[in-house]
C-alpha cells in the first residue's frame, strides 16, 4: 500500500543525488510542485527523463539540479524557447548539460517497455531523421519473420518517477482523468514512486475515462492542492497561461532567474 507523506518527507527520501528521474505530464498534471521541491531540496547530478520538457524543466535545470536530459521535445509551449536549458547546452550554465533526444514515440515505447519488463521497444520511427546518427540509444534491427529493419529503443526505467493526478484514496489509491500522456506507464516503470494529488479522499468516485493507480504499484502519495500549476487538472483547475507568458522574461536572464528562485521557490517556502 502506498504511504501518504508529506511532499517534502517524500523528496527528502525518494529523490537521491545521481537518479534517474521523470516528472511526467502532457500539458496537463505536470508534478510542478515536486519539481520545485527537488529543487529545495538542492538535488544534484540528475538525469531527467522526460516526453515534453518545459517550464519546470526549465527551472530544474537552471537551479543546477540536472547533469542530462533524456527527452522528445522541449519548449514553453505556446511561447518559445526553454532559455534556462538552452544557456545550459550552449554555455554549460549553471552546470553542463548532456542531452539525449528520442521522438514522442520513442520516448513513450521506452516506458512502455520499462513498465511492461522488456528490455527494448521496436517501433516504425526515426525513418527520415538524423536522429539515429545523434542518439546512441536508437538503433536498427532485423523483423526475425519478415526482415523489416525497425527502430530499437532500450527500455526506460527511471528510479523515480513523478506525476500528479486528481485524487487519491487512504490507501494510496490514484484516480486520474482527462489528458494523462504516459503517467501509468511511468508509474509502472520506475523503482520508486510519487504522486501529488489535488486531494485525498475517503472513496474514489467512478469518472467516465479514470485511469486507477492501485495502491500497491505507488510508493508514495502526497497531498499537494494546486500542485500542477500553471499547468492545469481536470476537474479542479484551469491552466494558466499568463504564468508561461511571464516566464519568457524571467528564463532569459541569469540575474533575474536567480532572484526568481530566491523568492519564488526559496523564500515562499522557508527553505
Amino acid at each position: 500500500m502506498a504511504r501518504l507523506l508529506r511532499l517534502d518527507e517524500a523528496i527528502a527520501e525518494l529523490v537521491g543525488d545521481g537518479d534517474v528521474v521523470a516528472l511526467e505530464g502532457f500539458t496537463h498534471l505536470i508534478p510542478v510542485a515536486a519539481g520545485h521541491e527537488i529543487i529545495r531540496a538542492r538535488k544534484r547530478d540528475l538525469t531527467l527523463c522526460r516526453m515534453t520538457p518545459d517550464i519546470v524543466y526549465d527551472q530544474l535545470i537552471g537551479a543546477g539540479c540536472a547533469r542530462k536530459l533524456v527527452f522528445s521535445w522541449g519548449g514553453n509551449p505556446g511561447v518559445g524557447s526553454l532559455h534556462r536549458f538552452r544557456d545550459a547546452v550552449q554555455h554549460d550554465w549553471p552546470v553542463p548539460l548532456e542531452i539525449e533526444e528520442h521522438s514522442h514515440a520513442g520516448m513513450a515505447n521506452r516506458y512502455v517497455a520499462g513498465a511492461s519488463g522488456l528490455p527494448f521497444a521496436v517501433l516504425r520511427g526515426y525513418l527520415g531523421t538524423d536522429l539515429p546518427a545523434q542518439t546512441s540509444n536508437i538503433r536498427t534491427i532485423e523483423c526475425p519473420f519478415t526482415g523489416e529493419r525497425l527502430a530499437a529503443v532500450p527500455a526506460l526505467n527511471p528510479d523515480v518517477g513523478i506525476v500528479h493526478a486528481q485524487r487519491a484514496d487512504r490507501a494510496g489509491n490514484v484516480q486520474l482523468w482527462g489528458i494523462t500522456g504516459v503517467q501509468k506507464e511511468t508509474v509502472l516503470a520506475s523503482a520508486r514512486s510519487l504522486v501529488t494529488v489535488e486531494e485525498i479522499v475517503d472513496e474514489l468516485e467512478p469518472v467516465p475515462g479514470a485511469i486507477v493507480l492501485p495502491g500497491w504499484a505507488v510508493t508514495a502519495v502526497a497531498q499537494v492542492p494546486g500542485g500542477s500549476h500553471p499547468s492545469y487538472a481536470q476537474g479542479y483547475s484551469e491552466r494558466d497561461n499568463t504564468a508561461y507568458q511571464q516566464w519568457d522574461p524571467i528564463g532569459r536572464d541569469r540575474e533575474r532567474f536567480t532572484e526568481w528562485l530566491r523568492t519564488s521557490v526559496f523564500e515562499e517556502a522557508g527553505a
